[in-house]
């Protein structure tokens, strides 16, 4: 079961990795890029009305605050790794095929924390509907799942 948010944020160690890494490119390469454009908009002459020195500054402001919001949620990150989960359940970090009883299509998703949601890459955020119906699961267990578009039905095809 993934920590509640008094406990952290879950997070996958893929995720985590990935979190790290893009705190990195901003911290180096974001940061640089930005220190550019002001230096050369510094030198376009007086800064009171220069837009493009106020553009970069307003960029840096994000960036910093983009730099702070990964950092917090670096410091509650709580990984989750379901390496060893051998209970043949659906739990958070498992990937299974799951077939939609209403469609017919089979979908891979894999449950991770809600910051590392990608419905398009088969990431499914551990607080959706579905999920939630989902997780603990086991492989063939048949979910109804109340959706804005109305109930919909799900089969665990299998646990990979």
């Amino acid at each position: 079961m993934p920590p509640t948010e008094d406990s952290g944020e879950a997070i996958t160690p893929e995720g985590l990795i990935a979190l790290k890494a893009e705190i990195a490119e901003l911290e180096t390469t974001g940061r640089r890029q930005i220190a550019a454009r002001i230096l050369a908009a510094r030198e376009l002459g007086d800064l009171k009305e220069n837009a493009e020195y106020h553009i970069a500054k307003e960029d840096q402001s994000h960036l910093e605050t983009r730099i702070k919001r990964l950092r917090q949620r670096l410091r509650a990150a709580v990984v989750v790794d379901a390496e060893g989960d051998e209970t043949g359940t659906f739990s958070f970090g498992r990937t299974a095929e799951i077939h939609d009883q209403d469609t017919g299509e089979v979908q891979t998703w894999t449950i991770v924390g809600p910051t590392e949601a990608d419905r398009a890459r088969g990431k499914l955020s551990s607080e959706s509907p579905i999920a939630k119906a989902l997780l603990g699961k086991p492989q063939g267990a048949l979910v109804n799942v109340e959706t804005p578009r109305g109930t919909r039905r799900f089969r665990i095809a299998r646990v990979l």
